[in-house]
């Protein structure tokens, strides 16, 4: 009897410890936030993290059942940096994901270390052509945009204005490089003529002797790719130069996004062409931008949309996997698969994983980037020089 009941108790225990085993709790999803916390992009790594939060925290906190666990480096917009400060979170706090960044140097390195580590890595902005291009991988996601898209779709609305003779202006770094070669792509095919490229090492900002040779060749139009604090006094400067009411000015909409408070009248009327406008009249636009305006006592810009949708598209990939992100394959392909109803509009993912997205025409405003056309409508990335 007494080894009867010996059984019984052990069966009763493995059966509760089975029982225990079922029920326990996931551990949190270690999320690893590499952002500009400082210097000219600081403002654009800030409403990229609020905007991926806002997601989590819009579902209770967690994405597909998961609690999600932050971590946080500075990678100061420095390509030196990037491999050291990548290392960190792969190797020092082991996180399951990474969200970042916004310069393309950087994320170019970070794409490589999450390559060879296979971690999961979403960029929230960085255009590097690359990333989804000759360095794309099953692991590697943008919510964002090629440096291509945007460049080539303010080439469509320039040619579209009549335009013949261009110049454009920019940093000579990957991401100005490459939008100019998009919008110089769009323009030439619609019949223009780019007559010079000017650039300047970044993050410089001495533009003037850069106006001063626009003054003198007269194009019918600049094409300009900066941001943040640099397309502040850019755009102040080429007003500045006089240049304003001479020359039209037109850019990625990266040159007004996030900075028409401090470009103040010197930004008015200047037409930009980006995946996002401020006064997209949907019932997803507007929650959003409330929910956002509430959480964090400020207007949401372009970079709060692609934060946000990096925590869908990921929240899209643990749905399918019930939370197991040991499922990896299955979770990637569910992340490729997802049509995101993003504030923008809906997006799908391509097969070299960039989102295939509308490109809106916008006007300066006030303090806003009214939408007043689309550019082209589904544009994808060629996603040249992709294998997987």
């Amino acid at each position: 009897m007494g080894r009867m009941l010996k059984l019984t108790l052990a069966a009763i225990a493995a059966v509760a410890t089975v029982a225990t085993h079922a029920q326990a709790p996931q551990a949190p999803l270690k999320v690893g936030l590499m952002l500009p916390y400082t210097g000219t992009f600081a403002a654009l790594g800030n409403a990229i993290e609020n905007g991926f939060k806002l997601h989590v925290n819009e579902q209770g906190g967690k994405l597909g059942g998961r609690e999600i666990q932050y971590f946080k480096v500075d990678d100061e917009s420095d390509p030196s940096k990037a491999t050291d400060n990548v290392n960190k979170l792969i190797k020092r706090d082991a996180v399951d994901v990474i969200v970042g960044t916004v310069h393309s140097g950087v994320a170019l390195a970070m794409a490589r270390a999450a390559k060879e580590s296979n971690t999961l890595l979403i960029v929230p902005n960085a255009g590097a052509d690359a990333i989804t291009g000759a360095q794309c991988a099953p692991n590697i996601f943008r919510s964002s945009f090629s440096n291509w898209q945007p460049g080539y779709a303010t080439g469509v609305v320039a040619a579209g204005k009549g335009y013949k003779r261009a110049m454009t202006i920019t940093w000579n770094y990957a991401a100005g490089n490459e939008t100019v070669k998009g919008f110089t792509e769009a323009f030439e095919k619609g019949g223009g003529k780019v007559i010079k490229d000017l650039s300047l090492p970044f993050p410089n900002v001495e533009f003037q002797a850069l106006l001063t040779e626009i003054a003198a060749q007269k194009p019918d139009v600049v094409f300009a790719f900066f941001a943040g604090g640099g397309a502040v006094k850019f755009v102040k400067d080429y007003d500045a130069a006089g240049l304003k009411k001479t020359i039209p000015l037109v850019g990625s909409g990266f040159l007004t996004d996030g900075t028409l408070e401090a470009q103040g009248a010197s930004a008015q009327g200047l037409i930009t062409a980006l995946h996002y406008a401020d006064n997209i009249e949907t019932p997803r636009n507007e929650a959003f931008r409330k929910a956002y305006a509430l959480a964090y006592k400020a207007n949401a810009d372009v970079y709060a949309v692609q934060g946000y949708d990096a925590a869908q598209m990921l929240g899209a990939g643990l749905t399918a996997v019930k939370g197991d992100f040991g499922k990896r394959d299955a979770l990637q392909a569910a992340m490729q698969k997802t049509i995101v109803g993003s504030p923008r509009g809906k997006f799908a993912i391509s097969s070299s994983r960039n989102p295939v997205q509308d490109f809106y025409v916008r006007e300066v405003k006030g303090t806003y980037n009214v939408m007043t056309g689309v550019a082209v409508k589904q544009l994808a990335d060629p996603g040249r020089g992709c294998k997987s």
